[in-house]
């Protein structure tokens, strides 16, 4: 049982660290796109790397995602 947890959380590190990189790399992408005038591109990968970065703590704290999530 104590093998399962383990791996559990390695892949949560992982999953983490995978998350934080495309984040990261979107953030980079973005600034390119701005470089060459595409502000449209620019901010899709904002949003990309806003929805990695969110994602990153939904991950390092679930409890918290009832509450974040919004009734229309």
């Amino acid at each position: 049982m104590s093998n399962m947890m383990r791996d559990s959380q390695i892949m949560a590190l992982i999953k983490d660290e995978n998350l934080g990189y495309m984040s990261d790399m979107a953030l980079e992408l973005a600034q390119m796109a701005d470089d060459s005038g595409l502000t449209t591109l620019a901010y899709l990968f904002r949003m990309a790397a806003l929805e990695a970065s969110t994602a990153n703590n939904v991950v390092a704290g679930p409890d918290d995602l009832p509450h974040q999530m919004t009734s229309h």
